[in-house]
């Protein structure tokens, strides 16, 4: 049964400086100062923030982490219910955005509870804005899977997506996520590792996936957000036919069937191993004396 409105209190997601806390929204610190209840992601950076904000919280404090999200959520919906303003923040950028904060909308909105924002910086829209690439229309698909062959099998799903991605990942598995990309996107695919944003290392590194690759592998540090440029359009329209019919062109030119592949790929805005495996395909088929495969050995 729905409450009478004005009886229950508000949820409050509020942004938090990714870097330079002079990005703070100015509501905030009188949010901070008010709340009835603060549930922080860590309270220890709560703490820092609110010291660099010069402001007090007077309400309780209360933490809401992955770990005790789905324990905590009733708790903080009861104060809701109750008539409390609950305000979330999350380490850095707005609270359900690859961090806590959607369990507990979700059950304030089951409750016909308000539910309000503070804008506030945003790691997914700077770097997409810095990156260079397409902004028109974007995706945000955040932390890949950590393990190798999840990674690829997600990367593989999304390798059609036309619009620009947005990813986050750690500073340690960069260059295993860049290359990986390479592979399943294309070498020459362009993309934009964006560093410790609005800090005072920030950097944003532009090129393609290859290259970006051979960079991390040096090593990189800091906080990550990567922006990657979508499928072309030509990507959707070429069938396997074509590919194979634009590899055979190449090889009849002179050029290896690896280089062939690569090229075509690169020119598709296709992974090599999509273009790979069409090949693979008409030369199987022409064994058993398809025409598909003619011309393929």
């Amino acid at each position: 049964m729905a409450h009478v409105t004005g009886t229950t209190g508000t949820l409050v997601l509020a942004g938090t400086p990714i870097g330079d806390v002079a990005d703070a929204p100015p509501r905030l610190a009188a949010e901070l100062a008010t709340a009835d209840v603060v549930a922080a992601e860590d309270t220890r950076r709560l703490r820092r923030l609110t010291q660099a904000l010069g402001v007090q919280t007077t309400g309780r404090v209360v933490s809401y982490f992955e770990g005790n999200e789905s324990a905590r959520t009733p708790e903080l919906v009861e104060a809701l219910e109750d008539g409390k303003r609950v305000l979330l923040v999350t380490d850095a950028g707005m609270p359900s955005v690859s961090d806590p904060g959607y369990r507990l909308v979700a059950a304030a909105v089951e409750k016909d509870i308000k539910v309000t924002a503070v804008p506030g910086p945003s790691a997914v829209l700077t770097a997409l804005a810095l990156s260079g690439l397409p902004v028109d229309r974007f995706c945000f698909e955040g932390f890949l899977p950590r393990k190798g062959g999840e990674r690829l099998g997600k990367l593989r799903e999304v390798a059609g997506e036309r619009r620009t991605m947005v990813f986050f990942e750690a500073p340690h598995r960069l260059d295993d996520t860049l290359a990986a990309m390479a592979e399943v996107f294309g070498d020459e695919r362009r993309a934009a590792v964006c560093r410790e944003l609005t800090k005072t290392y920030e950097e944003v590194k532009r090129g393609p996936l290859k290259a970006l690759a051979e960079w991390a592998a040096e090593g990189v540090r800091g906080e990550i957000t990567v922006v990657v440029e979508g499928a072309s359009d030509v990507a959707q329209e070429l069938d396997p036919a074509e590919l194979v019919r634009r590899v055979q062109v190449r090889e009849e030119a002179g050029e290896r069937r690896k280089e062939a592949i690569a090229a075509v790929a690169a020119e598709a805005g296709l992974p090599k191993r999509e273009v790979f495996d069409a090949v693979v395909a008409a030369k199987n088929a022409a064994r058993t004396g398809s025409a598909d495969g003619k011309g393929l050995s």
